[in-house]
């Protein structure tokens, strides 16, 4: 009878193991979560490779916006985040769900549209004004809606105008960076992107214009953050950590300063590393 409970035991065990059910953690693959942005523009594509060959483990890469980045990691679902939202970078540290915040590099947002431009913003410097010239014209405005940080940039921008957008022409899209481009070109409509992801996406043939830069409001800083495994004990702590030590060291710096198209930089390197060494 013992013996019949212990082949029925091992049977469910293998059975819950088979399900997925149960887990025990992937010492070879690191779960990186990362904004949709660092994807579109081909940044990921370009880097890990190089990271993957140092490691010797493979990188899963779920893409999301920021605010459903913060998200995962605050439920262990990551193991290291990368994201551009830095309000809600220092929170998820600050709740202790995060090690560190490390600086990895920056670009800056852009407001985009067609070459047709109903609103009249095309060389306009500053940002709010733009947002407001474009919702008095009543001209299509393409919105990510996803809580990412380009939408917390873009909501900024609008408070800052004591200004909630609606009606026909405030399109809420819930879509990464790439889908909203596409779709601000299909509407002849206005987006805020940034810089990256537009360059990556014009060279792949998006007619859309830049018509709006230069604003200080738009800069976009980058960071890196280690989930504690404190808090997360199933987190793969060390290929977590030691993305952040890759990722901000010399060398990686170096190939985001050389990532390019049709010569322009998407990217520019910021880790205190690199900017130690520019000194």
């Amino acid at each position: 009878m013992k013996h019949t409970k212990a082949i029925l035991l091992t049977l469910v065990l293998s059975l819950v193991f088979g399900l997925g059910l149960v887990s025990a953690q992937d010492d070879h693959t690191l779960l990186l979560v990362t904004t949709t942005t660092t994807v579109d523009s081909g940044l990921m594509n370009y880097l890990l490779p190089n990271f993957e060959s140092i490691y010797g483990v493979d990188v899963e890469v779920v893409a999301v916006g920021s605010g459903e980045a913060i998200a995962l990691g605050e439920s262990g679902d990551a193991d290291v985040l990368l994201l551009h939202s830095r309000n809600a970078e220092l929170e998820f540290v600050a709740s202790g769900n995060g090690l560190i915040r490390y600086d990895v590099m920056y670009n800056d947002f852009v407001i985009v549209g067609s070459s047709e431009d109903p609103a009249g913003i095309r060389g306009m410097t500053d940002a709010t004004a733009a947002l407001q010239q474009i919702m008095d014209a009543g001209a299509t405005f393409v919105s990510r809606g996803d809580n990412s940080g380009t939408h917390v940039k873009e909501l900024s921008l609008w408070n800052a105008l004591s200004i909630t957008p609606e009606g026909d022409w405030y399109i809420s899209a819930g879509q990464g960076m790439g889908a909203v481009l596409g779709m601000s070109e299909e509407l002849g409509g206005y987006t805020l992107t940034d810089r990256g992801t537009y360059l990556k996406r014009q060279s792949e043939g998006l007619t859309l214009e830049i018509l709006v830069e230069g604003d200080t409001k738009l800069f976009n800083p980058y960071s890196v953050i280690p989930v504690n495994p404190e808090i997360h004990p199933e987190i793969n702590a060390e290929l977590g950590q030691g993305f952040a030590h890759w990722i901000t060291s010399l060398e990686t710096q170096e190939l985001i300063a050389n990532y390019r198209i049709n010569d322009k930089p998407l990217f520019f390197p910021n880790s205190v590393p690199y900017r130690v060494s520019k000194r």
